[in-house]
């Protein structure tokens, strides 16, 4: 008789048990969420093409070659701004590219991303552009940014590549939400062209913020915040990768200067010597706090920029000033506080800075201990970005747009010409 009892009490147990499990089972989870919005695989690949001029919106990267200018639309495309007369810039072509944010030129052949993938575009007429090369999965998968705080939604690869979202309320029985890994790259009217005129070839000049570079031959490009991917562009023709070179955490920003990379990373700067470019070799590192930091080089000194807040790190931003005389031990010679710093250009004893919403600074920095005290000019009309120095002329890009100023008499600089953004009622 026991256990009969004992049976029936465990059935009842048991019975409620399994209530219990099959009504958690039917338990609905709401919850908010960016949903992604696809672009088809083939849709991607073919989106690469030349379109009339459009304002620009958010711009970023910017990049000097021949008489042009290349101004990065984030995730976009980039902007082809005829810089024949500085004074009077035409902003002519774009260049639609899903995803891009990085670019260099080399030969009338214009290397960019897109997502993850390196294409090479030639764009010796701007009308009719012709991808040379494609190579796909080059750089960690990227998303757009969000304007919210909400979760990612579940990310389905097999539906192409993710270029936007909606918010969507989603109802399910519990579970926590999906995410996707992404890596993102961590912060301008005129009619067409007759295109791109034709050159002599060479390199152009990028800005700070850089994740691409060249030098002679090899394409550098920071794929990451740890590893270099490095290109062979000696044929434009037959444009090859030439291998991954790891670098170490953190990496953020490429300069070259004579035979050394500096690669401005979170830790520190560190400094390679590709006189060999496809096996680089480390000479030596310079540590600072945490801190994003573009880094710019003359014959003496690497100036670097130090950011703090957001995913920074620290809450002090600064300028330090390093001493190159011996690339094998960096010393700090000076540090200078800043307001909230971003790129910045040298060019011989002239120093410009973007601080943020603290304007454009120029300094002369003929004495490294005194760089302060010889604070030369500041704009506090514009919100820079980067900057790019060409010899008189100072190009500069930010929340307001593109500015060019001729600082060919230092005691008297001029704007020259303005591309604004529309600001929005």
């Amino acid at each position: 008789m026991k256990t009969v009892k004992l049976f029936t009490v465990l059935s009842i147990f048991i019975s409620f048990l399994l209530g219990t499990w099959s009504c958690e089972d039917n338990i609905q989870h709401e919850y908010t969420v960016n949903s992604p919005i696809y672009m088809s695989t083939e849709e991607f690949k073919a989106a690469v093409k030349t379109e009339n001029a459009r304002e620009l919106s958010v711009a970023g990267k910017i990049y000097f070659y021949q008489d042009y200018i290349f101004v990065n639309e984030k995730y976009e495309g980039i902007h082809v701004i005829d810089n024949s007369d500085p004074s009077d810039p035409k902003n002519i072509n774009f260049i639609t590219i899903p995803g891009n944010i990085d670019m260099a030129v080399k030969d009338d052949i214009l290397y960019a991303d897109s997502y993850t993938d390196l294409i090479a575009i030639n764009i010796l007429d701007i009308d009719n552009l012709q991808i040379e090369k494609r190579f796909d999965d080059v750089f960690p998968w990227v998303l757009p940014p969000t304007d919210n705080n909400y979760n990612l939604g579940e990310i389905d690869p097999d539906k192409g590549v993710v270029i936007g979202w909606e918010v969507k309320r989603i109802s399910e029985k519990y579970e926590e939400p999906k995410y996707y890994p992404y890596y993102e790259n961590v912060m301008f009217d005129a009619s067409n062209s007759a295109g791109v005129k034709a050159s002599n070839g060479g390199t152009g000049k990028a800005g700070s913020m850089a994740r691409f570079m060249i030098y002679e031959n090899t394409l550098f490009t920071l794929n990451s915040t740890w590893s270099l991917a490095l290109f062979d562009i000696s044929d434009p023709n037959l444009v090859t990768k030439n291998g991954t070179f790891n670098v170490g955490w953190g990496m953020e920003t490429l300069f070259v200067h004579n035979t050394q990379l500096f690669i401005g990373a979170r830790n520190g700067m560190y400094i390679y010597d590709i006189n060999n470019p496809f096996s680089p070799q480390l000479l030596s590192q310079y540590d600072h706090f945490m801190s994003c930091d573009p880094v710019v080089v003359d014959d003496n000194y690497a100036y670097i920029t130090l950011r703090a807040g957001n995913f920074c790190g620290q809450n002090t931003s600064q300028l330090d000033v390093v001493d190159l005389s011996d690339l094998s031990t960096p010393t700090l010679v000076k540090s200078y506080g800043m307001e909230n710093p971003y790129g910045l250009g040298i060019d011989g004893d002239l120093l410009f800075v973007c601080d943020g919403t603290s304007g454009l600074k120029i300094y002369d920095a003929s004495d490294p201990l005194n760089i302060s005290s010889n604070l030369l000019k500041t704009y506090t009309d514009i919100t820079p970005y980067d900057v790019i120095p060409l010899g008189n002329i100072l190009i500069v890009v930010g929340t307001e747009g593109l500015f060019q100023y001729d600082y060919s008499d230092i005691n008297n600089i001029k704007l020259l010409s303005t591309i604004a953004i529309p600001v929005e009622d």
